[in-house]
Parts: C-alpha cells; structure tokens; sequence
C-alpha cells in the first residue's frame, strides 16, 4: 500500500510562500500542512490548497481529552483533508474517539508514536519510559491498530517492527527523511528515500531538502524516482 508520491512538508510561515512554491509545479502533489502554517493561516489555506488539486495531510498532532479531540474532528472532517494525526500518547479512548469524530469522511486518521526528533535516552529522561524506543513505538502502533486508526508516524528505523505488529496495509508515514548529501537539522532518527522503500514505509515526508532545493522540481523528481526504486 505504498503510496508512490512523497508527502511535501509545507514548512513556510505564510500562504504567499506556500502558493507560489506550489505554483512551480504542475502536477497534483501530497503536501503536510503543519502547526507552524496551520496556526497562521487557518482552515482557509487548506481549502486553497485542495482547491489546487493537491492532497492535504493536516499534520497537527492532536492530544487532548476525548470529548474536545472529537469535537475537534468534527470540523476537521468538513475540510475533507486526505490525511490527519493525532499523539498516540493520548491513549486508546482518545484515539477511538478521534476516530468517531471524523465520522464517515474519507480522511485517514494516524497517530504519532515517538517524535523523530526523540532520541532513546530523551525517551527514557523526559518520558519516564524505561522500555526500549521501539518496543515504546510498537506498542503504540498496536494501540492505534486496537482504535481502529489507519496508521501511525514513525520512523523508518521501525517501520518493519511495526508491519510485523500491524501488518503491511497498516500505514507507516515516515517523516526525517533526507537524500544522503542533506543535512539532517534537528532530525535524530533519519534515513534515504530508499532505505524507506526497503525498511517498509508506505508514505515519506520531505521538507527541506525539496523546500529549500535551488531546483524544487527536479528535487521532488529526484526523490521521488529514488522512493519509487526508478
């Protein structure tokens, strides 16, 4: 169930640089609105987005009691965004009840597990966790699996384990993804378009290195030939 189109992170500050780095291309694109633009622009800017033909994945990392996550939902799934997420950390109730707000739309809904930006011993420090990272990122895997998610973010480091415990069709969005010659910034758990495609990702999340690329375009083709095993 790989998806063949890497998810663009739309990491800009405001809806003039993200529609006219969207203008380069011609082609209908996977694009990742996160917080940063989310709470900037609003709703109004998914719908630009979409309306251009590109597929969304609202990327705003819900955690809350059920009861507001749902209601929270219930307007997400009137943006009829392909994709959106919630932490893993907020527990199977929350997770099912994110799920119910979404109701009947055709949005995916994922769940983060750890933060690529996470590294084992920040787990164990800041989290109180004292298992090991992937046995924390399996295990919420499967906690999303129970609620009835699509999904999780990973990294592609545990992108296998998790197709173990959820089987291959559970989706595995990979973000910290970099072309060998990018710098990894505040990434910790990064890998290649390829080794994505070999760990087992169904989805990998580019930022920077397409963003910030003097040439998009053949940067986005580049990665894209490199996910596709081209």
């Amino acid at each position: 169930m790989r998806n063949v189109r890497p998810i663009i992170a739309l990491d800009f500050a405001t809806k003039e640089e993200t529609m006219d780095f969207l203008s380069k291309f011609e082609e209908n694109l996977f694009v990742k609105i996160g917080m940063e633009l989310f709470y900037q622009e609003g709703p109004e800017l998914v719908r630009a987005v979409s309306e251009l033909g590109h597929d969304v994945f609202l990327d705003l990392k819900l955690h809350d009691i059920p009861n507001t996550v749902e209601s929270a939902m219930q307007g997400i799934s009137k943006m009829d965004v392909a994709m959106v997420n919630v932490h893993a950390a907020g527990g199977l109730k929350m997770m099912k009840a994110a799920k119910r707000g979404l109701g009947g739309s055709r949005t995916q809904l994922i769940a983060v597990t750890q933060l690529t930006s996470t590294s084992e011993e920040e787990m164990h420090s800041d989290q109180l966790i004292p298992v090991s990272l992937e046995e924390s990122v399996v295990h919420y895997a499967r906690l999303a699996d129970e609620a009835g998610l699509d999904g999780v973010v990973c990294s592609v480091l545990e992108a296998e384990a998790i197709s173990d415990a959820c089987g291959e069709e559970f989706l595995k969005v990979t973000p910290g993804i970099r072309p060998e010659q990018v710098s990894a910034d505040d990434q910790k758990r990064i890998a290649t378009p390829a080794e994505a495609r070999v760990q087992g990702s169904t989805h990998i999340v580019v930022g920077r290195a397409i963003t910030k690329s003097e040439d998009p375009i053949e940067s986005y083709r580049q990665i894209s030939a490199e996910w596709s095993g081209q």
